[in-house]
């Protein structure tokens, strides 16, 4: 496997494929690289060279007990563009890779950065509080916690309906996707992915996004039941300088797969753009 060490010694696990412009995937809890294969795959065979890690704690990248937060996931990703010494970089961030993003932008600049894409992103902040009262308050991160630390296979099974739409009539989703998710989250270790609640749902990531100036896409789905649109893509949208926002009607927090012929279209004209 290809590892690079983090400031730490924590080893982290990336895939590099295809050649040209490097674009730069940062995924979402609790998954791994794995779930940006369709677009990796998409755009590889355009002519761009697709890298995608798997943050600490989750995939086959180390579990340390310490260092789940956002600053050690950008640092970690910072070290990783410097590994590979990638400049003229597209970074696309799901979730809380969205965060993770941002949170690099914040802390390292764009000197390696060309454009960003989050995508069903958490940032600005996720939790409700006096500055951010159109968050969700913290009940809904505490049954995130406690779902995991009770029966985290279950949880993570009966989360992968809502991450997909699958709970809603009408849906298409496969049981082969479901389990996708399942599998991803399983190969997380236990600490890390505890830990990675509260960095995605705590972080306030407004000062970061004030940072952005490189061109920015941001995407999202109008019936996301993880990231409330409302509370994500539209406040970042109104901070980001120039940031482009496109709705997808009906598409789910997990519209990566569910949705993955249209954004992988998005994503080529955005990056041609």
């Amino acid at each position: 496997m290809s590892t690079i060490a983090a400031k730490d010694g924590t080893q982290i696990y990336y895939k590099d494929w295809g050649t040209g412009q490097p674009v730069v995937f940062s995924h979402g809890w609790p998954l791994s690289a794995d779930a940006w294969d369709d677009q990796m795959v998409f755009l590889g065979g355009k002519g761009y060279r697709c890298i995608a890690h798997d943050r600490r704690g989750h995939g086959r990248s180390g579990q340390p007990w310490n260092g789940n937060d956002m600053d050690t996931y950008a640092d970690d990703l910072a070290t990783l563009l410097e590994a590979l010494d990638l400049t003229d970089a597209i970074h696309v961030g799901h979730s809380t890779g969205g965060g993770e993003v941002a949170r690099y932008i914040g802390r390292h600049g764009t000197k390696r950065v060309a454009k960003a894409v989050l995508i069903g992103a958490v940032p600005p902040r996720m939790l409700k509080t006096p500055a951010n009262p159109g968050g969700l308050p913290m009940k809904p991160f505490d049954e995130i916690r406690a779902g995991v630390l009770a029966d985290r296979s279950q949880f993570f099974k009966d989360l992968s309906g809502p991450f997909y739409g699958a709970n809603r009539a009408g849906n298409t989703v496969s049981q082969g996707l479901r389990d996708a998710f399942w599998l991803q989250g399983m190969q997380a270790g236990f600490k890390g992915v505890i830990d990675c609640i509260k960095a995605f749902s705590e972080t306030d990531f407004t000062d970061d996004l004030k940072r952005f100036d490189v061109p920015t896409l941001i995407l999202h789905g109008d019936d996301d039941q993880i990231v409330p649109i409302g509370a994500a893509a539209i406040l970042s949208s109104k901070i980001v300088t120039g940031a482009q926002l496109k709705v997808y009607k009906g598409a789910p927090y997990g519209m990566c797969s569910t949705h993955k012929d249209e954004i992988n279209v998005d994503l080529l004209a955005f990056l041609k753009a």
